[in-house]
């Protein structure tokens, strides 16, 4: 059973900077793909980027495409989301998903067999 644990998240200007991380314990992320998503205060989830198993292929929404980039880093079993020239509407709690299939522009549908971490909290002010 594997457990995602995101951190990294925070308060800071518009235009600034965060890196986010996604600890992975009790299994390996190496057969996963990994997804991000993001919520923000009264609205549905967002699907934010995706990333394959390798870290040689990813995909980004087109609100951040060109700002955030994810990576992986698959011996140290963590994922990384580094958010860069933040904006408010980036606010909002961001989760890491781990599905061994791939949704491609889309967080997968919560099933048995992914795991999902708790979220961090990114807030940007104008």
């Amino acid at each position: 059973q594997m457990q995602l644990q995101e951190s990294g998240g925070g308060s800071v200007q518009a235009g600034g900077s965060l890196t986010l991380s996604c600890a992975a314990s009790g299994s390996s992320i190496g057969d996963y793909w990994m997804y991000w998503g993001r919520q923000a205060p009264g609205e549905g989830l967002q699907w934010v980027s995706t990333i394959n198993t390798r870290g040689v292929t990813t995909f980004y929404d087109d609100s951040v495409k060109g700002r955030f980039t994810t990576s992986r880093d698959n011996a140290k079993n963590t994922l990384y989301l580094q958010m860069n020239i933040l904006k408010p509407e980036d606010s909002g709690v961001y989760i890491c998903v781990a599905d061994r299939r791939f949704y491609g522009v889309d967080l997968p549908p919560r099933r048995d067999e992914n795991y999902w971490g708790q979220g961090t909290q990114v807030c940007v002010s104008p």
